[in-house]
C-alpha cells in the first residue's frame, strides 16, 4: 500500500523539521511528503542556510499565495499531487507522538468499508487544565468506527473527523468527489458526512497518536467559531437535525466539572467567559447572510475565503457590496 503525507503549511518554524523527521522514521513508511506552502517568503526563511531539500528527498513543495489558500480547494490539489492508495492530511503543527501512527491509521483503513482515520490529540506539556479536559473530551482512549446507525446516539459526533491528522482510502475518496473545494472550515467533517451518508464508515483510530493542542484566546476562540457557525449555515444539508448546541453544553458541564475535581475552580468563570465567545461567535456565524459585509469580514478567521466567496458570487451576477442576506435572497 503506497502512502503519502500531504501538509498544509503557513509561516513554519523549526519545529516543522521535527515533523518531518518523525514521519520519515515510521514503522510503515510514508513515499512521499507533499507540503502544499502558503507565501513562499516564510518558508524560504525558514530552511535559508540549511539542506533541508536535500537532505529529505521524500518532500516535495508547491508554493500558493494567501489570496490562493483555502481549506478545501488547497488539500483537493494536494491529494491530485499524489497517487497514492492512502493519503494522510495533516496540520503542521501536529507531532507524531511516536513512529507507530502512520501503522495504526493504515490498520484502521484494512476495512474496505472505511473511508477514513482520524488520529487521537493529546495535549501539548503547555496545554490548560480546560484544553486538556477538551483533548480528551473530544479524543477518548477508546477506538471506535462510526456508521450511520450512530446517528441516534452521537448526533453530530457521528460525522466528527479531523484533518489535524487524518488518512483517507483513495479509492472512496475519489468516489465521493473528493473535499468540498471552498470551505471556510470543516471540509474534514464534510466529507466525512457524506461518507456516511452513502454507506461507508468513519474510523476513530485512538493508537494513531498526535500531540497537538492550543490556547487560545476569547477572541481567537470567537472568530473561529463564526468560521464553524458559517460552514453549519452553508451545509444544512449536513447539519440539519444534529445541532451542535447540546454537545457544546455537555463539554462546558464536563469541563467545569473537571476544574473541581483539579481543585481550580478559579478557572470556572474563565471557562464560561471562553465559553460564551465561542456561542456567540458561532451564532453569529450561523446567522451571516443577516449581517452586513463589513461586520462579518471582522468577525471571520479567515478573510480571504470572503475574497473567494465574492468572485463566486460576481459569476453569479450578485452584487457583493450590498451584503449577504439581501444577495443571498437574490439567489433564491
Amino acid at each position: 500500500m503506497k502512502v503519502d503525507a500531504i501538509i498544509p503549511v503557513y509561516k513554519p518554524d523549526r519545529s516543522f523539521f521535527q515533523l518531518i523527521e518523525k514521519l520519515e522514521t515510521q514503522t510503515v513508511s510514508v513515499r512521499r511528503i507533499i507540503v502544499m506552502n502558503t507565501e513562499e517568503k516564510y518558508f524560504e526563511q525558514l530552511i535559508y542556510g540549511t539542506k533541508f531539500l536535500e537532505q529529505h528527498q521524500k518532500v516535495a513543495v508547491y508554493h500558493l499565495s494567501k489570496k490562493e489558500f483555502d481549506h478545501g480547494r488547497t488539500r483537493a490539489s494536494g491529494v491530485g499531487r499524489s497517487d497514492a492508495d492512502v493519503f494522510i492530511m495533516m496540520t503542521q503543527d501536529a507531532m507524531p507522538e511516536d513512529n507507530r501512527l502512520i501503522e495504526a491509521l493504515t490498520t484502521a483503513l484494512e476495512d474496505e468499508g472505511v473511508a477514513a482515520a482520524y488520529a487521537r490529540q493529546l495535549p501539548a506539556t503547555d496545554a490548560g487544565p480546560v484544553e486538556t479536559y477538551m483533548r480528551g473530551y473530544n479524543y477518548p482512549p477508546a477506538s471506535r468506527v462510526k456508521s450511520l446507525e450512530d446517528l441516534p446516539e452521537l448526533g453530530i459526533k457521528t460525522y466528527f473527523c479531523s484533518n489535524v491528522c487524518c488518512a483517507y482510502r483513495r479509492e472512496i475518496y475519489e468516489a465521493l468527489g473528493g473535499f468540498i473545494k471552498h470551505a471556510i472550515f470543516n471540509e474534514d467533517m464534510l466529507f466525512a458526512a457524506k461518507a456516511i451518508q452513502a454507506g461507508y464508515r468513519i474510523a476513530y483510530a485512538a493508537e494513531a497518536r498526535v500531540i497537538h493542542s492550543h490556547n487560545y484566546t476569547c477572541g481567537q476562540y470567537f472568530h473561529r467559531n463564526f468560521d464553524l457557525g458559517v460552514s453549519q449555515a452553508d451545509h444544512p444539508e449536513v447539519f440539519r437535525g444534529v445541532p451542535s448546541e447540546g454537545e457544546g453544553i455537555r463539554s462546558v458541564k464536563g469541563a467545569a466539572a473537571y476544574l473541581r475535581r483539579q481543585k481550580q475552580k478559579r478557572k470556572i468563570p474563565g471557562l464560561f467567559l471562553q465559553s460564551g465567545c465561542k456561542y456567540v461567535g458561532y451564532w453569529l456565524g450561523k446567522h451571516y447572510r443577516k449581517l452586513p459585509r463589513k461586520l462579518v469580514l471582522r468577525c471571520t478567521d479567515n478573510r480571504e475565503y470572503w475574497a473567494h466567496e465574492d468572485r463566486r458570487r460576481d459569476v453569479a451576477g450578485i452584487d457583493a457590496t450590498r451584503g449577504y442576506g439581501r444577495a443571498e435572497q437574490e439567489t433564491r
